[in-house]
């Protein structure tokens, strides 16, 4: 039974027409016509064309920068070990002449809160710079795009190539592409595992086919996530999977440098020839060339204002300067600026008077108060860490002689790159003494396990709970202190 549209309502002029709805399966079989409308929208390719400028410069810059600290580090020596590694079997974190254990757990925190707030202080100067310039979804999209424009073309070249049949000159180019992006791909993981597995090793165990199974996932996982984020979703990961477009608003304000169109200038658009005024022609700035939207990594008109998918990378405004040259007129057309200067036309010094706002210098305080901060814990830092516990088997007992004994197990952790002594004492109650030995060796890097037994004569302390503290010093050879921790503990009376 077909279904009918009621008429909201029948005085309008002209009348809205009555469409019937007739189901799928009943059109079929009359034979009437079926035209199926999607929902959604067919993604687009998108053939970003090259660009030179400033700003592509320092985008390079940022991509050679990123690449040689993400690929070099592994391969550096500090020692007799990798400068950089996070051993997790071991619980050890190498960092240069760091060594961190999991107690050093604040030591990540305030990397972390450094790195937020230096993401909220670039965001508030000048908008999606981690975006445009060192994340690294467009680092890796970038050295592929160049890779394509070195086998496929230029972008009419790539648009050309992908609207061909299949011929051998578009195979051979295809594959020649594609295996260049594995390589780069699996040299990428490889690498990333390398952080975690010393890479040298790492190398030798792949080489010969002994890497473990969590080694080869980590390899070819983050391989596959490389090549297929940078090779194929690209702009798609920064507009729908990046979470960091969809809050970068609440940190703007009408101060924050972003990419900007001067519309009041360019507008209205339209071509003309080099010799045309364009005030005689009533006519604006902009030839409406669409290069900006060409160049475009994700496909945007900066000309419809700002959107959340763009990613601040300036290409837009290095190739419009290229156009402004061209035709003769003054550069900036498109260009990083804030609302308040576009709207109050301000000269760039006063632009950047207003940059620098009370926001972004309180991100600025807070940011070298945690770095101060943390760099001084670093530096007064002891080379071993202790931990103190009781020996649940046996919280005290009474042994030879009428000694009342507490065991307890002290894990040395020594973060120094040489073998440390250390001295043992303890404080707290008269008469308290050592039953095992009390001086240790702890090798470079290595944590130690001690059963340390404590005894007490039977009426040297009433009974119940008492406080007491060890004393840990580490000493040279001749018996100097070099520095010294104390844990607090408990001695425990049995009634």
């Amino acid at each position: 039974m077909a279904l009918k549209v009621s008429v909201l309502n029948p005085q309008e002029n002209p009348p809205r027409k009555i469409v019937p709805i007739v189901p799928l399966a009943d059109a079929l079989a009359a034979g009437d016509p079926v035209q199926m409308v999607s929902l959604y929208e067919a993604t687009q390719k998108i053939y970003p064309r090259s660009v030179q400028g400033i700003f592509a410069k320092w985008r390079w810059f940022m991509v050679v920068l990123t690449q040689l600290v993400f690929y070099g580090l592994p391969w550096l020596e500090w020692g007799q070990r990798q400068a950089v590694l996070f051993d997790l079997g071991a619980r050890r974190f190498y960092i240069f002449g760091l060594v961190l254990y999991p107690q050093d757990f604040i030591y990540l925190t305030a990397i972390l809160v450094i790195s937020a707030f230096s993401l909220f202080l670039f965001t508030a100067v000048a908008g999606r710079l981690w975006c445009g310039y060192a994340c690294p979804q467009t680092v890796y999209s970038e050295i592929f795009m160049w890779i394509e424009r070195k086998v496929e073309g230029d972008r009419s070249a790539r648009i050309r190539l992908d609207g061909e049949n299949l011929s051998l000159e578009k195979l051979v180019k295809k594959v020649y592409k594609h295996m260049v992006w594995l390589a780069i791909a699996m040299w990428t993981g490889f690498t990333f595992v390398g952080y975690f597995t010393p890479i040298k090793d790492l190398g030798m165990e792949f080489f010969l086919g002994n890497m473990s199974s969590w080694e080869v996932f980590w390899v070819f996982f983050y391989a596959f996530a490389t090549y297929g984020n940078a090779g194929f979703m690209r702009e798609q990961v920064c507009k729908y999977m990046c979470p960091y477009a969809r809050f970068q608003s609440a940190m703007f304000d009408k101060d924050t440098l972003i990419v900007t169109y001067d519309a009041e200038r360019g507008e209205p658009r339209g071509a003309r020839s080099k010799k045309a005024d364009p005030t005689a022609l009533g006519l604006g700035a902009c030839v409406d060339c669409t290069l900006c939207v060409q160049v475009c990594p994700t496909g945007i008109d900066i000309r419809q204002g700002l959107q959340y998918e763009c990613i601040g990378c300036g290409a837009c405004a290095d190739v419009c300067d290229t156009v402004m040259d061209k035709v003769g007129y003054p550069r900036g057309l498109v260009k990083y600026s804030t609302e308040n200067a576009m709207n109050n036309k301000w000269t760039p010094q006063q632009t950047w008077r207003h940059v620098f706002r009370p926001r972004v210098l309180l991100y600025i305080v807070i940011l070298l108060v945690v770095v101060v901060a943390l760099l001084t814990s670093l530096g007064l830092r002891k080379p071993f860490k202790v931990d103190v516990e009781r020996d649940r088997a046996s919280l005290a007992r009474i042994v030879a002689g009428g000694q009342i004994e507490n065991v307890y197990r002290l894990q040395i952790m020594n973060a120094a790159e040489t073998p440390l002594n250390f001295h043992l004492a303890v404080e707290g109650l008269p008469q308290l003494s050592f039953a095992t030995a009390r001086d240790v060796r702890v090798a470079p890097t290595e944590s130690l396990w001690v059963s340390v037994r404590l005894q007490l004569p039977y009426d040297a302390a009433p009974s119940g709970s008492h406080p007491i503290v060890f004393t840990i010093r580490s000493v040279q050879e001749g018996g100097q202190v070099l520095s010294e921790l104390q844990e607090k503990s408990v001695f425990l009376v049995p009634r």
